[in-house]
């Protein structure tokens, strides 16, 4: 009686493990940005010199007293006598500047050189042709995310090529399994810190109120003790005037995190549609041509 020789399976392979890069710099940074943010409220936009009637505030280094600082020489600095929440929002605006500009950098790196859809295009040719290593050498013309996907796949299915001990469903589970592990290492990297400008996003406009807020309590408060007539009205109208810095500034920011969280986002979806077409690709190529 002939020996059965028993049925050949796909070797489990160890999952892929989603490169943890160091996030610590990227917590730092917000704290960096509110101090600078501070520094700059402080020193420029609190210099002495940008204001007319400037009293001497020796000793209030850290936290000096808005009345000793009155009649800026310009709207810029007039953003000063917006209070303590003024550093807050520019810390928040140089937030969402330092994290677009890595994001921008990032993103751009990963879309890779040329059109993903032209790439895969010429994968489809080389591969329709049985030219793997042509396809292989595309993807390194490609340098992007998808180009790195496909590239970990075709390795796989070059080696499933010569594979004759597992069935052809067998080899398009072991390409697909192989894709999935390699988009597993790309997609945290492309999403990486846009948390940071939704949350802006959603905060600055609340941290703007709470300026606007407190800059009115002042004012009214002002008004209260002070005399009447016109001086007090025109009390009043600075006092409004200096806590709706808060207001533009958040609204501002929000609106600047808002933009560039969704245009980060489309081009994330992007670079995710041709991951996925890659690996459709490739499993209905060998799939088709290796039955």
């Amino acid at each position: 009686m002939a020996e059965t020789k028993p049925t050949a399976t796909v070797k489990a392979s160890a999952p892929a493990s989603v490169k943890k890069s160091g996030n610590a710099i990227s917590y730092l940074a917000p704290l960096f940005c509110i101090i600078a943010g501070y520094l700059i409220w402080r020193f420029v936009l609190g210099s002495a010199d940008a204001f007319a009637d400037a009293k001497e505030h020796s000793g209030e280094i850290f936290w000096p007293s808005y009345e000793k600082l009155k009649n800026p020489k310009d709207g810029l600095h007039k953003m000063y006598l917006g209070g303590i929440i003024v550093p807050l929002l520019i810390g928040c605006l140089l937030t969402v500047l330092t994290f677009v500009i890595e994001r921008f950098l990032t993103i751009s790196k990963a879309t890779g050189t040329g059109s993903n859809a032209d790439f895969i295009r010429k994968v489809q040719y080389e591969l329709a042709n049985k030219n793997v290593d042509a396809a292989i050498a595309a993807c390194d013309k490609q340098k992007g995310s998808v180009g790195n996907v496909m590239k970990s796949g075709l390795h796989k299915y070059k080696e499933m090529m010569g594979n004759s001990e597992l069935s052809t469903d067998q080899k398009v589970m072991a390409i697909q399994k192989e894709v999935e592990e390699a988009t597993a290492l790309e997609l945290p990297m492309l999403e990486k810190n846009l948390v940071f400008l939704s949350t802006i996003a959603s905060v600055a406009t609340l941290m703007g109120l709470l300026g606007t807020v407190l800059g009115m309590i002042r004012s009214f408060s002002n008004l209260g003790s002070g005399d009447g007539g016109s001086a007090a009205a025109e009390q009043l109208s600075v006092g409004i005037s200096e806590a709706l810095y808060n207001t533009a500034l958040g609204i501002g920011t929000s609106a600047v995190a808002i933009i560039m969280y969704n245009v980060f986002t489309t081009k994330i979806d992007g670079i995710t549609y041709g991951i996925d077409e890659s690996g459709f690709t490739l499993t209905q190529s060998f799939a088709s041509l290796y039955k």
